[in-house]
C-alpha cells in the first residue's frame, strides 16, 4: 500500500523542518553550522519507502518482476557462452530469515550480483599516472561527483592506456553505477553519456548494469537506508570501512516490476524536489531569523548612554521568547553581553571606586621596580593612544590602554619531540587545551624543568594561540583563548601559544572577557597574517590590542555580573538543544512508524 508522502510532509511539517543539529565541521556562515536532520531524516524515509513498494500503487496488470528475472538469468547465460561474460558462481538461496522486510505483490528478491557485473578496475600503476589525459578517479572524485556533479581531477592516464583498458570491459559505460569501496563506502554515481573517465582499483567498484534494468531505480536504491545498513555490516577493516565485490554482490535487492520501477523514479524525483524547496525555504528563514536577531542586539552595543541601552534592552525582553530559539542566537547574545561588559555597559559606575588611572600608576610603578631589580626585562614602549582610535566614550573613572598595559607575556617554547616521555611534567600544547580535561599529553624529565622555569603556567593564566585555521573546529583556531586551571597548573607551555599574565589588580577573567570580545575578535580579523585557512599573529600585535580598563572595584563586579548571566544563557542553551533532540526523536519515530 503506498503512502501519501505529499500529506506526510504538510502534515508535520514543523517537525521536518525543527529538527536540526550542528554540524561537527563547520564552515564559513551560520548555515554552514547547521544540519536539517528533519529534511534529511523525510529523504531518507522517501528512498525507503520507495525500495520497500510503498511510494506507489502496484498495478496488478505489470508484468512481474519475477519475469524480468527470468529474462535476466536467459540473457546472462547467453553472454557467458558467448564469452562476453565469466560465469559466476551460483549464488546462495535467499531464505526468509534474510529478507528484511516483506515484499508487494509482484516485487521479487534477488542478490545484486544477479542483477549486473559488480566488479573493480584493472590496475592502474602510479607510474602510469599523468598529468592530462583521460580523467582517473578514486573515492574522493566519484564523492565528489555525487555531491556536486562536478570534480575537480589532478590525476589521468594517457588516451592509449585507457583504449586498452576498454578491452577488459570494466571502462564506466551509460547507466553503469559507480560505488565507492573504501572510508565513505557505498557512495553512487550515475554514469551518463558525456562522462569518459577511468577509476582506481579497490577503492571504486563499478556496478555494470549489463541487463539496462531502469538505472534511476538502481541509483536510488544505492542511496537508501535498506542498501547502506546491508553493506556496513561488517565492513569495518583494521582502520577503515571497506566494501568488497564478495560482499558487495550479495546484497539483497527489492527487485519491482520494471514498469514500476519507472514510476518509483519519477515519484523520487517529485519528492526529492519538494525537499529541496524545504531545504532553501529552511535555510532562508533560518538565515532571516539570524538577521533579526544580529540587528536588534546590535542596538545594545551601539546604545550611547544607559537610558538608550535601557530602551533598546525592553525592545529585544519584548520578544525574548521567539527570537532566542537558536545555538546561534544564544551564541550571538552571550557576544553581546561580552561586548557590553567590556564596554562598560553592564554594570552601574559606582563614583566612590578608585579611578583606574590610580591602578594604571600602580602597575607602571611595580614594572619599574623589577625592571630595577633586575626580574624583568624593561618593555618597549607601546604606541600612544590616539582620540581616533578611541571607538567610544568610556564611563567615569574608566581609562584607555593596551593589553601589553595589563600583563606579562610570555612565547611558548618549541620543545623536541625526542624528549617526550610518557610521565613527568607535563606540556601543554595548543591542542590539549580544553575546558575540563587532558588529551594527549605529552611530558618531560622533572630535573630538566629549571632551564624551561620562563615557560611554567600558573592557575589563573591565561593562554591564546597564535597559530590556527579560521574556519574549523575551535580547538585548531587561532586567537582560542583559555583560562588555566589546576588541572594545567605547574605544566610547560608548547609553541604556537603565548602566554599572559595579569598584573595585580587587574582580573584575569576581565582580560579573558575582552580577548573573547567581538571588539577583539575584529581586530585579530585585521592583525592576523596568512591564508584564508590558515593565520597567525604575534606577540607584538595582541599586546597593541587597546581596551577599556574599569575601576579594580568595578572589574570584580562585571565578573560576577557575567557569571550570572552565562549561566542563564547555558540553561536557555540546554533547553534548546532538549528540544532539538526531542524534534530528532520524534522524526525518527515516525519514520520508524510509516516504514513498518
Amino acid at each position: 500500500m503506498a503512502v501519501k508522502v505529499e500529506q506526510l510532509i504538510t502534515q508535520h511539517l514543523d517537525l521536518w523542518t525543527q529538527a536540526q543539529t550542528a554540524k561537527s565541521t563547520a564552515g564559513r556562515g551560520s548555515n554552514n553550522k547547521i544540519e536539517l536532520t528533519g529534511i534529511k531524516k523525510l529523504r531518507e524515509l522517501i528512498l525507503e519507502l520507495a525500495v520497500r513498494g510503498k511510494l506507489v500503487p502496484q498495478d496488478p496488470n505489470d508484468e512481474p518482476a519475477n519475469e524480468l528475472l527470468k529474462r535476466i538469468a536467459t540473457e546472462k547465460e547467453a553472454l557467458v557462452k558467448a564469452g562476453k561474460l565469466k560465469k559466476q558462481k551460483p549464488f546462495l538461496p535467499i531464505s526468509d530469515e534474510e529478507k528484511p522486510f516483506e515484499l508487494p505483490v509482484g516485487w521479487e528478491w534477488s542478490r545484486l550480483g544477479s542483477l549486473g557485473w559488480l566488479t573493480s578496475s584493472s590496475r592502474v600503476h602510479q607510474k602510469d599516472w599523468t598529468s592530462t589525459g583521460i580523467p582517473f578517479y578514486r573515492t574522493r572524485e566519484i564523492v565528489s561527483l555525487c555531491k556536486f556533479g562536478s570534480v575537480e581531477n589532478e590525476l589521468f592516464i594517457s588516451e592509449e592506456l585507457y583504449q586498452t583498458l576498454t578491452e577488459t570491459g570494466t571502462t564506466p559505460e551509460t547507466n553503469d553505477v559507480m560505488l565507492t569501496g573504501v572510508g565513505t563506502i557505498g557512495v553512487p554515481y550515475l554514469v551518463n553519456q558525456q562522462d569518459k573517465f577511468y577509476f582506481k582499483d579497490a577503492s571504486v567498484l563499478i556496478f555494470k548494469n549489463v541487463y539496462n534494468i531502469e538505472p534511476e531505480f538502481f541509483l536510488h536504491f544505492f542511496k537508501s537506508p535498506t542498501w547502506i545498513e546491508q553493506i556496513h555490516n561488517g565492513s569495518m577493516g583494521t582502520t577503515v570501512h571497506t566494501l568488497t565485490i564478495a560482499r558487495g554482490t550479495e546484497v539483497l535487492v527489492p527487485v519491482p516490476p520494471i514498469t514500476e520501477q519507472h514510476a518509483i523514479s519519477v515519484k523520487i524525483e517529485e519528492l526529492m524536489a519538494l525537499c529541496d524547496q524545504l531545504e532553501q525555504q529552511s535555510y532562508q528563514s533560518i538565515d532571516a531569523h539570524n538577521q533579526l536577531v544580529d540587528a536588534l542586539l546590535a542596538t545594545l552595543t551601539q546604545s550611547h548612554n544607559a537610558e538608550e541601552l535601557a530602551s533598546n534592552w525592553q525592545r529585544l525582553a519584548a520578544h525574548f521568547d521567539t527570537l532566542f530559539t537558536t545555538e546561534y542566537s544564544i551564541n550571538a547574545l552571550k557576544q553581546s553581553i561580552l561586548q557590553l561588559a567590556v564596554m562598560g555597559k553592564l554594570c552601574k559606575q559606582d563614583p566612590n571606586d578608585e579611578p583606574a588611572s590610580e591602578l594604571l600608576k600602580r602597575i607602571a610603578f611595580e614594572k619599574d621596580a623589577l625592571v630595577k631589580a633586575g626580574k624583568i626585562k624593561k618593555q618597549k614602549p607601546l604606541p600612544p593612544i590616539s582620540d581616533e582610535e578611541k571607538p567610544f566614550e568610556l564611563p567615569e573613572g574608566w581609562e584607555w590602554c593596551r593589553l601589553g598595559d595589563l600583563a606579562a607575556f610570555q612565547k611558548g617554547y618549541a620543545f623536541k619531540s625526542e624528549n617526550y616521555l610518557d610521565s613527568g611534567v607535563m606540556i601543554t600544547k595548543i591542542q590539549n587545551l580544553t575546558d575540563n580535561h587532558i588529551q594527549n599529553s605529552v611530558y618531560i624529565a622533572p630535573e630538566t624543568v629549571a632551564e624551561f622555569d620562563q615557560y611554567l603556567l600558573s592557575e589563573g593564566d591565561i593562554v591564546m594561540t597564535t597559530v590556527g585555521s579560521w574556519f574549523s573546529a575551535p580547538l585548531s583556531a587561532v586567537g582560542r583563548t583559555f583560562m588555566i586551571r589546576k588541572l594545567f597548573d605547574n605544566s610547560l607551555l608548547n609553541q604556537n601559544a603565548v602566554k599572559l599574565r595579569a598584573w595585580k589588580g587587574i582580573t584575569p577573567s576581565l582580560l579573558l572577557a575582552n580577548l573573547r570580545s567581538l571588539s577583539f575578535k575584529n581586530y585579530l580579523f585585521i592583525e592576523a597574517q596568512g591564508t584564508a585557512n590558515q593565520a597567525s599573529i604575534t606577540q607584538e600585535s595582541i599586546k597593541k590590542f587597546l581596551l577599556c580598563l574599569p575601576p579594580e572595584n568595578e572589574q570584580n563586579r562585571i565578573i560576577s555580573k557575567l557569571d550570572e548571566l552565562m549561566i542563564i544563557c547555558d540553561a536557555l542553551s540546554g533547553m534548546i538543544d532538549t528540544s532539538k533532540h526531542s524534534q530528532s526523536v520524534l522524526a525518527d519515530a515516525l519514520v520508524e512508524q510509516v516504514v513498518a
